[in-house]
């Protein structure tokens, strides 16, 4: 099979840049010819690249001409996209259709429900866009990038193809992570008898946790921002009293002021912040843990982090939110508590630490769950049968 993969990379390398990759190999490992296509927004260096870029994000001729060509080259047998903002633009759709070529969408984020990508503003989920063609409360509020202008121009995108009803007739099928993104992309308009569930995958099945090895700590893996709740972590380990160490390992915009607020409490003796670690550092981390504290306080898509930890044989706790609640089975793979809550966060940590065998047995668990869904040949076979059906419903 001729695959074309489009995708639009973002400045900051992000784990949808890695899915792409990953897929690209598993793809070509089993024999495929698979071309990625890809454009980067490093390429919009000045005041006037932006002006062309929020013009173009509706619909960029320029980029329908260069798949138009690319297509005509490679002749593929499906096109997937990954991610078409903002250099690619929905214009890509236009240029498969004229070749009657079925096209393929994978749903990275919420980005066709919310113009922010991620339905959470002021520490908050927020769904005041989901399902209304024209969301101006993005533009009130300037949800994309702080900016009310650039707010606007994804907003007039989302609107302009819904009403152009790109998203129900030009996709002929959506993949999304979990059934809680999909149910809310349906509520957000797109056609429900398009989507089909398949989760992310890790290539890391050598990493085999010891389950009746001493463990010492537990472990956060994630960006260091308002979203992924580790002031919701650190919280519960200052108001509680927790004495388990805990490493926290990533960067971000909040590493700072969560660092002065461990360092002003009893808590500096068990937290330890890692900093940035690269994959394989992490994924040994994570073979020495106890479990992984995963306290999100949005919806979040399928976070990668937590298919690692499977992969170890790492139970993980997360609030019942969102995909977590669905990635994760309470009491089976992990354990689950109120969302944005430290004090139930602290019982459910001390009720880990106190049931040693129970934790061992979840992580056994994660360990066959990871087996059956997240491996790369697991993957594969989901992959290629939605490919199989989107080719065959176009005969």
């Amino acid at each position: 099979m001729k695959i074309l993969l489009l995708h639009n990379r973002y400045q900051l390398q992000g784990g949808e840049d890695g899915v792409v990759q990953a897929e690209k190999s598993l793809l070509e490992s089993y024999g495929h010819q698979v071309f990625l296509l890809e454009v980067d927004n490093h390429d919009i260096k000045n005041i006037l690249d932006k002006a062309l870029t929020g013009f173009n994000a509706i619909y960029s001729h320029s980029s329908k001409a260069m798949v138009n060509s690319k297509i005509s080259e490679f002749r593929p047998d499906i096109v997937h996209v990954h991610n078409f903002f903002p250099l690619l633009s929905p214009s890509i759709y236009d240029a498969c259709k004229f070749h009657q070529i079925p096209v393929v969408q994978t749903l990275h984020n919420y980005r066709l429900a919310c113009p922010k990508a991620m339905p959470f503003r002021d520490g908050e989920i927020c769904e005041n866009c989901i399902g209304k063609t024209v969301q101006v409360s993005s533009v009130i509020h300037g949800c994309y990038r702080n900016s009310h202008l650039q707010s606007a121009v994804v907003m007039t995108m989302n609107a302009w193809h819904r009403i152009q009803h790109t998203w129900q007739e030009k996709v002929d099928a959506y993949i999304v992570f979990t059934n809680f993104q999909k149910e809310k992309m349906i509520q957000a308009g797109l056609p429900a008898d398009k989507f089909h569930i398949k989760p992310n995958f890790v290539f890391n099945e050598q990493f085999y946790q010891d389950h009746e090895q001493d463990k010492k700590y537990l472990i956060f893996v994630g960006r260091l921002s308002a979203e992924k709740g580790v002031s919701v972590l650190i919280d519960a380990y200052i108001q509680q009293n927790i004495s388990i160490p805990l490493k926290i390992v990533g960067d971000g915009p909040l590493r700072k002021e969560l660092e002065a607020k461990v360092v002003n409490s009893r808590a500096k003796e068990w937290i330890a912040f890692l900093g940035f670690q690269d994959k394989n550092q992490v994924l040994n981390l994570m073979n020495q843990a106890l479990f992984l504290v995963f306290p999100s306080i949005w919806y979040e898509g399928f976070p990668l982090t937590i298919a690692e930890a499977f992969a170890c044989g790492l139970p993980v706790i997360a609030p019942k939110l969102g995909s977590m609640a669905e990635i994760i089975e309470d009491r089976v793979t992990g354990l689950h508590y109120t969302p944005g809550d430290s004090v139930a966060l602290a019982k459910t940590i001390i009720w880990a630490k106190n049931h040693p065998q129970d934790m061992i047995n979840m992580g056994k668990n994660a360990q066959l769950t990871y087996q059956s869904k997240y491996t790369p040949a697991a993957n594969y076979h989901q992959l290629i049968n939605i490919y199989e059906q989107v080719i065959n419903q176009d005969v």
